[in-house]
């Protein structure tokens, strides 16, 4: 049995699959470029390192989102738990101070002697007949995305992705702004900037004609829905903010009782609470102009900028002709699996999903087990068999009930809990029987 594994990336699906294969008894080498090679969004070398937000999205069992974390706990994801301990108040999404995240993934890896890291190390081809576990993730560098292209014989394929800007909390006129959840749920855990319909209508004149870093035609058709531009979104229609991350619906100023027309929601960055970013507001306007249009934002009208947002290319590979449902690449001799969001996962929990579905597959591959094969009815099992046969216009997908059978038999108002239910239920039978 081998008993070295390389772990090629530091993200979420990295160490996420380096605590499993550990927890097994392997040897792992993690290899992690950063920083002497950044990426387009990363800041530090850090593990784990979250780049375009700081959540990892609803807690809600009524949600996909909030299911697919409580299938990983059950699953033993290492990583939620560090999430938790990590938490700012978010209403009820789960996210973290991300320095604080990271800090401790590194911590726990740490305490294991079975693991090296190596960092400052770019990886531009595997080392032959070694079990590996490519994880690096839709940054991956131009030369390893060169090599995985012709490893896997087909040109890769990208979408662009987008970054949010994050502002001091100290530069936020509390005069014109009031801590609240939407829908009332989550109690004070969002920073509320309101608009009136004058305000909102300027801003939304100067953001629709906004300068943006210039991208090549056939980079505009790649742009990915899941993190849409602030400024393309508008450009759909004056209103589609307002039904989207400006979306008034439930809040109300509590000092005044007045309604807005349009409100802006900042989420913590950090546990000290001393800088925020702006909820849905990715952008790929120029500096500038980033600082120009959302300074028209009345609260942050003199607001300090700590990061402005950017867009950078996201790589991902056709997984359906690649893949099986456990991220094995299907024509490699020596054990290969390739997880996190390079796979075609999109999400940060679906990365640390993918993680954990491909180092347990590793384990039992090299140990000699049978592979699991999770219910179709869970999102782990059903993300897992998109990924691996999506008959066609494959695109990164997130966590959703629609990749779930249909409960024809259970009202609309009643199913997105009977669909946690079921599989909850039937994910718990499936690891008794296991075990």
């Amino acid at each position: 049995m081998a008993t070295k594994v390389v772990v090629i990336g530091g993200g979420l699906a990295g160490t996420e699959a380096a605590f499993k294969l550990l927890d097994a008894g392997f040897q792992v080498e993690m290899f992690e470029m950063r920083p002497k090679r950044l990426t387009g969004a990363h800041e530090s070398g850090g593990l784990a390192e979250l780049v375009c937000s700081n959540s990892l999205k609803s807690t809600s069992p009524e949600t996909a989102s909030g299911l697919l974390k409580e299938e990983l706990d059950m699953l033993g994801s290492r990583l939620l738990p560090l999430a938790r301990e990590s938490a700012v108040p978010s209403g009820s999404a789960l996210a973290v101070d991300r320095v604080a995240f990271s800090t401790a993934v590194e911590r726990e890896l740490a305490k294991y002697e079975g693991f090296t890291l190596h960092k400052d190390t770019e990886v531009t081809c595997l080392e032959e007949g070694v079990p590996t576990i490519i994880a690096t993730g839709p940054l991956t560098s131009p030369d390893f995305a060169d090599y995985l292209a012709k490893l896997t014989g087909q040109d890769r394929l990208f979408f662009y992705d987008a970054i949010a800007p994050i502002v001091s909390f100290d530069s936020v006129d509390m005069t014109k702004a009031y801590f609240g959840g939407r829908y009332g749920k989550g109690g004070d855990d969002y920073l509320n900037l309101p608009m009136q319909k004058e305000e909102y209508e300027v801003f939304y004149n100067a953001l629709v004609t906004a300068e943006t870093v210039h991208l090549h035609d056939f980079e505009k058709k790649e742009l990915f829905d899941g993190c849409m531009p602030i400024e393309i979104m508008a450009k759909r229609g004056s209103d589609t903010m307002r039904y989207g991350p400006m979306r008034p619906v439930g809040l109300r100023n509590p000092n005044t009782g007045e309604s807005a027309y349009a409100v802006v929601q900042l989420r913590k960055e950090n546990v000290a609470g001393d800088c925020y970013n702006l909820v849905g507001f990715q952008t790929n306007l120029t500096y500038g102009e980033q600082k120009r249009v959302f300074s028209m934002i009345p609260a942050i009208h003199s607001a300090e900028f700590l990061r402005y947002g950017t867009m950078h290319r996201n790589t991902f590979i056709k997984s359906p002709d690649l893949l099986t449902n456990r991220f094995r690449l299907k024509n490699s001799t020596t054990p290969v699996y390739i997880a996190g969001q390079i796979s075609g996962v999109e999400g940060y929990v679906e990365s640390i999903m993918s993680g954990l579905i491909a180092a347990d597959a590793m384990v039992r591959e090299l140990t000699g087990k049978d592979e699991l094969k999770l219910p179709a009815t869970t999102i782990t099992g059903a993300l897992t068999e998109y990924v691996s046969s999506c008959a066609s216009d494959f695109q990164p997908m997130n966590a959703n009930f629609g990749l779930l059978p249909e409960l024809h038999t259970v009202h609309k108002k009643q199913r997105k809990q009977a669909y946690h239910d079921r599989a909850i239920k039937d994910l718990g039978e499936f690891l008794s029987k296991e075990n």
